[in-house]
């Protein structure tokens, strides 16, 4: 898998850093199937609970919460799950059109409901699901995609490949959430 080591370490941008490792679109198509691979690998060893168990988060703090609520608790496995394919699909989604030559006019975000995660075999499902939606996006690619349009969600301008890579990152950004949720809810069961 793709090392984000130095821009999670600020020491380069992404954009700088797909060009330095010349990432492809099978590259990209790799880096989305190993990275929905270590998401099912960190299922080995969970129970259904786990997936609904909802652990300790003084940090937590989700400004798009739908109550008031759900504004300050931690994020169940589910949770977390809905939230970083939904990321991962909407970056997908974007790249297509911009390999294509299509300005990027606005979000193109579904976020499974995360409470219909309940079980393993629920998040494997939507794991599976959305490797399934992502390559698809990455298939939508002309044979000589444009690299030159640009979409700025944010402060950088990210072509087709590079968002991707942001997709990517944010999700490899929740592995150590994950990880702790897991310990928790291991303690929990004793």
């Amino acid at each position: 898998m793709l090392d984000f080591g130095p821009v999670r370490r600020r020491e380069i941008r992404l954009a700088d850093y797909a060009r330095q490792q010349n990432v492809s679109r099978e590259d990209l198509i790799a880096y989305s199937n190993e990275m929905i691979d270590a998401l099912l690998a960190l299922l080995d060893g969970l129970e259904d609970a786990d997936i609904v168990f909802v652990p300790y988060d003084p940090d937590a703090e989700d400004p798009y919460a739908e109550t008031e609520e759900e504004m300050h608790i931690g994020w169940t496995i589910g949770h977390i799950i809905a939230h970083t394919t939904a990321s991962s699909e909407e970056c997908c989604a974007h790249s297509a059109e911009l390999a294509r030559g299509v300005k990027v006019c606005g979000r193109s975000r579904y976020e499974t409901p995360w409470e219909q995660i309940q079980t393993v075999g629920d998040t494997r499902q939507r794991l599976e699901e959305s490797r399934r939606m992502r390559l698809a996006y990455l298939d939508a690619w002309p044979d000589n995609p444009n690299l030159e349009l640009t979409y700025t969600p944010y402060k950088s301008p990210q072509n087709c490949v590079v968002r991707v890579l942001a997709g990517l990152f944010h999700e490899e950004g929740h592995f150590d959430q994950i990880r702790e949720v897991k310990r928790q809810a291991a303690f929990a069961r004793g």
